[in-house]
């Protein structure tokens, strides 16, 4: 290559509430208002001292914080915090972690079956997002059973695969449950061969936050395109044809923006540089889209439109039989999905009832976002709205499933974007960091995930005041009709 793509504008280098009704293991939170957006971003007393739960990588639901504090009560010491982790595995990856970044001594124990680091103060940030990145949790319902004495063994996580290869098009064995979508994801980095040799990864169109943290913090830094479109791209698949990268990474599609690169091509030259293409599919699911068409490996959220409650949190890994890194990767997926992140026996029962319905609901929830979709592009106050059916539709179709549709995510900007903290307060839905609940919720997505780097997300064609809404089951009149009243105030 004659010049390094990362020094160009396109291109960033990188080296490294109220709980969901009926559910005490809800995972979501109500921000009712623009202000509690904010307060919430920056840790304002008035709005952290009534929220009951949220989001559980982010804001350990009560029931964990008590068992952190009963394991904090019995094997930590003066000025020592801990974070309890599932696994002895998942506990000895953290400490040595923990250890190089915060660049201290750190120890870790067992706990009533579970497992603890401990960390001097000044370690406990480091220590937090261990936790939140690698997605290597301990959930509420594992929690309340220790807490309760009756921890449970034993698991159904096979059950759940069996089920989910109706849908990815994989086979059993090849198909992994985690206990998070974030521990699929870092499973899947960890066990690329390019990674444990030292090299970076490729993150193709703007992706969830998480994502891209993830392969700053657990690989050997990336390189990312934030628009994979024109000559940039065209660049980006020459170095990936040369075999410069560990591993691609992709959305399908991408969340926020609801963009879908040109997946054949991209495929085309990991072949070429014997790179493994790595999709994750949690924005649409795989009712909509058949990822492993063109990818090596699809990795995906269960917490969301798979599950469809927001009352359990789970992912996927999917392999493609016939894939050169199948083989390779199987065996460390297989490893980690059972002696480092594995499902909760309890969760993997929610998740089991969960399932049922998932292609009955996926049907309501495509047709209410591709039509709330059509109706917003029309509205007067509005000035655009991303959503597959309107955004890189050709790609979106060449990897939709023939019953598939576009699903019920989309996002939106009004033309005068200093009245949407006005229409965000007037919704009358609920708000808050999720999707794929049955409900529609709305969020202002930037705000929340890139409150930090606002300047930078909008560098990145992805403007602060989005608002990024997940159709739920209502009847599309009484969604529309919130909007159609929110948007009198414009």
């Amino acid at each position: 290559m004659t010049r390094d793509l990362s020094a160009e504008p396109a291109w960033q280098e990188k080296d490294l509430g109220l709980p969901l009704p009926d559910s005490p293991h809800a995972c979501s939170v109500c921000l009712p208002t623009w202000d509690s957006i904010i307060g919430y971003e920056e840790g304002r007393e008035k709005i952290m001292k009534r929220l009951r739960t949220g989001y559980p990588r982010f804001f350990k639901h009560p029931t964990v914080e008590r068992l952190f504090d009963n394991a904090k009560a019995e094997v930590a010491g003066e000025n020592e915090e801990i974070i309890v982790l599932p696994t002895r595995s998942a506990v000895q990856r953290a400490h040595r972690w923990v250890e190089r970044r915060a660049q201290t001594a750190v120890r870790s124990t067992s706990f009533n079956g579970l497992h603890a680091l401990i960390v001097p103060a000044k370690a406990k940030a480091d220590a937090d997002a261990y936790w939140r990145f690698s997605g290597e949790v301990v959930s509420s319902r594992q929690a309340q059973d220790f807490l309760d004495g009756k921890p449970r063994e034993g698991t159904k996580s096979h059950l759940i695969a069996r089920a989910l290869t109706k849908f990815t098009g994989s086979t059993l064995e090849n198909t992994f449950v985690f206990a998070s979508g974030m521990a699929a994801v870092t499973s899947v980095l960890r066990a690329l061969p390019g990674v444990q040799n030292g090299r970076k990864t490729l993150q193709l169109e703007f992706p969830y936050v998480d994502c891209l943290k993830v392969q700053e913090h657990f690989g050997h830094g990336v390189v990312y395109l934030n628009e994979a479109t024109g000559e940039s791209f065209d660049e980006a698949l020459q170095r990936i044809r040369q075999g410069e990268f560990a591993g691609v990474f992709t959305e399908l599609p991408s969340n926020p923006l609801l963009r879908t690169v040109d997946l054949a091509r991209v495929a085309q030259a990991c072949r070429d540089g014997a790179t493994p293409l790595i999709v994750d599919d949690s924005a649409a699911g795989p009712f909509n889209v058949e990822a492993l068409r063109f990818a090596d490996v699809v990795t995906g959220s269960l917490t969301k439109w798979v599950s469809g409650e927001g009352d359990v949190m789970a992912g996927m890994v999917a392999l493609r039989e016939d894939s050169p890194f199948a083989a390779t990767l199987r065996e460390t997926l297989a490893t980690d999905s059972a002696d480092n992140a594995p499902l909760y026996i309890g969760d993997a029962e929610v998740l089991l009832s969960n399932l049922k319905d998932y292609a009955k609901r996926m049907k309501t929830v495509n047709a209410n976002g591709l039509e709330l979709a059509s109706w917003l592009a029309e509205q007067t106050a509005v000035a655009h709205v991303w959503h597959p059916s309107l955004t890189t539709r050709e790609n979106y179709d060449a990897v939709r499933r023939p019953n598939g549709g576009y699903g019920g995510l989309l996002s939106f900007v009004l033309k005068n974007p200093k009245k949407t903290p006005k229409v965000f307060d007037a919704l009358r839905l609920s708000k808050g960091p999720s999707f794929g609940t049955p409900f529609t919720l709305v969020c202002p997505y930037v705000m929340l995930a890139h409150y930090p780097e606002l300047d930078w997300a909008e560098a990145c064609g992805v403007p602060p005041h989005l608002l990024r809404v997940s159709c739920g089951l209502e009847l599309i009149d009484d969604i529309k009709q919130a909007f159609e009243e929110a948007f009198t105030i414009v």
